[in-house]
């Protein structure tokens, strides 16, 4: 199980600038801007609900469910739930990766939860968060009960592996396609991953914070925008 954070999160990195590029002139304007980047850390009980209520609430409803329909299953909840986080007035639900299949069937299927519709899986590459600065995020949705969660894996970008849940979200399809095209998250036992927007030959993964910034103009309407790293520079 991955090394869990404290309730106070942790920092992974400080980012200067708008983007955090380091590798051409800042061209926002906001070169002095400088901020940390910081994880949230595990929630602890009572986790209330969507709405900022204090004592057990829906959140906690959600959460005994679910550990103890994993329980019945005679899988751990520890094992399978790495943390638990409240933030925001969102529920999410960090699993590790080799029992994310069970999980999400788990949330579909269990009458309390019925979380029937996955909209989608986010990419996010957090270069600091060493051994996970790849994380996958589920938004799931449940019909029946009109409630939404989170749920999010991650991998080190030296072994880039996540499940594909497609067999369990059809729906996902497309977005893990995406997730890849971008990121470089390999979803295993998808039935089709190859890039969905890029070519095909395209080097790299355009959306992870280490890509080069630039370098491509574009074309708009007869006239060539320079690539970023071209343009000038504020700071």
């Amino acid at each position: 199980m991955p090394e869990q954070r404290d309730a106070s999160g942790e920092v992974i990195g400080v980012r200067k600038g708008m983007f955090g590029a380091n590798n051409g002139g800042d061209t926002t304007g906001y070169g002095g801007l400088v901020r940390t980047v910081r994880l949230p850390g595990a929630s602890s009980r009572p986790y209330g609900g969507p709405n900022g209520e204090s004592g057990a609430g829906v959140f906690d409803e959600i959460a005994d469910e679910l550990e103890g329909a994993l329980e019945e299953q005679g899988l751990p909840p520890g094992d399978a739930i790495d943390q638990t986080v409240v933030d925001r007035g969102e529920l999410t639900f960090h699993i590790a990766r080799e029992h994310l299949l069970r999980v999400a069937k788990t949330l579909r299927d269990d009458p309390a939860l019925r979380f029937e519709l996955c909209t989608g899986v986010s990419g996010v590459h957090y270069p600091g968060d060493k051994g996970r600065e790849l994380h996958a995020v589920y938004h799931l949705r449940s019909l029946t009960h009109g409630r939404l969660i989170r749920i999010e894996v991650s991998a080190p970008d030296a072994d880039p592996h996540v499940p594909s849940l497609v067999s369990v979200y059809p729906t996902n399809d497309w977005h893990e396609r995406e997730t890849f095209d971008f990121f470089g998250i390999v979803f295993d036992g998808h039935p089709a991953l190859t890039r969905i927007m890029m070519p095909d030959d395209w080097p790299g993964y355009p959306q992870r914070k280490d890509y080069p910034l630039g370098g491509i103009p574009v074309e708009y309407k007869g006239a060539q925008i320079p690539a970023p790293d071209q343009r000038r520079s504020y700071s």
